[in-house]
């Protein structure tokens, strides 16, 4: 029988699309949760909470292979160091991170409040090279969702404060799932080609296409912000360009996910 698979993070936008790949394959899966659940679907919820160890190495006991999804705005450090701790005898870790990890430099504390995730992940990702289990780890683009939340939360106000000269270069999460999937059945590969959207596009541009899918109308203020982080934001840090593999656009995106006004 096949060692089991566990799931951190399995039931956020990202793990929610990951799980239900995992069990049409045929793998038995588990998903880390901070508290009970009844199993559904042929998963099986186990109690552990990465933010204070509990229930971890009970979680990982028996299991081959570990997606890491778990992903947040600060703590990934210590998580991951938590996680890798407990899953000494596994097979395989499987870690997601994002794309400029390692080129967003997190310097001032307007880095660290406006970009500090980056650096975040970027430790994390040197926490699962160094734990001594066979990993592999996919960088990927912003994803679409998360594009979706900025512009509703700047749709909200009379005038929509953009950063200035930021490009994005958004990803559907269901094609990172497929991927996350297809290198969680295969073997630890270290650190794999990034994984990125179609297009490039600047913020404010993604922001109107927003408005204008859902009739609203806002100005748009640009605003530079200080720091290194949003210097090598600005140069294209969080892009690339040569592994422009997803198929699914922003304007495809909002035409599923949004109704059209009236």
């Amino acid at each position: 029988m096949t060692a089991p698979f566990l799931v951190t993070g399995g039931t956020g936008t990202l793990g929610r699309l990951v799980v239900p790949l995992l069990r049409s394959s045929g793998a038995d899966v588990r998903v880390l949760s901070r508290r009970a659940r009844s199993p559904e679907d042929g998963v099986t919820y186990v109690v552990g909470d990465l933010a204070t160890g509990a229930g971890v190495a009970a979680a990982t006991e028996g299991v081959g292979t570990v997606l890491h999804l778990a992903g947040s705005a600060k703590g990934d450090e210590e998580k991951a160091r938590t996680l890798v701790a407990a899953a000494s005898g596994v097979r395989h870790l499987v870690f997601i991170s994002v794309v400029g990890a390692d080129r967003v430099p997190v310097v001032s504390a307007i880095d660290r409040a406006m970009f500090g995730y980056y650096a975040s992940q970027r430790a994390a990702e040197r926490v699962v090279e160094g734990s001594g289990v066979p990993w592999t780890t996919l960088r990927a683009t912003q994803f679409h969702d998360l594009i979706l939340m900025v512009a509703r939360g700047l749709a909200r106000l009379p005038v929509c404060p953009v950063p200035s000269g930021l490009r994005a270069q958004p990803i559907d999460a269901g094609e990172v799932a497929a991927r996350l999937v297809s290198l969680a059945l295969g073997e630890p590969a270290g650190l794999v080609p990034d994984l990125a959207g179609p297009e490039v596009h600047s913020l404010d541009d993604l922001v109107r296409s927003y408005l204008h899918t859902v009739g609203k109308r806002r100005p748009i203020l640009p605003v530079r912000i200080p720091g290194q982080a949003f210097q090598a934001l600005r140069a294209g840090a969080n892009l690339a360009p040569d592994h422009a593999t997803g198929h699914i656009t922003w304007t495809d995106f909002l035409a599923t996910r949004l109704p059209t006004p009236h």
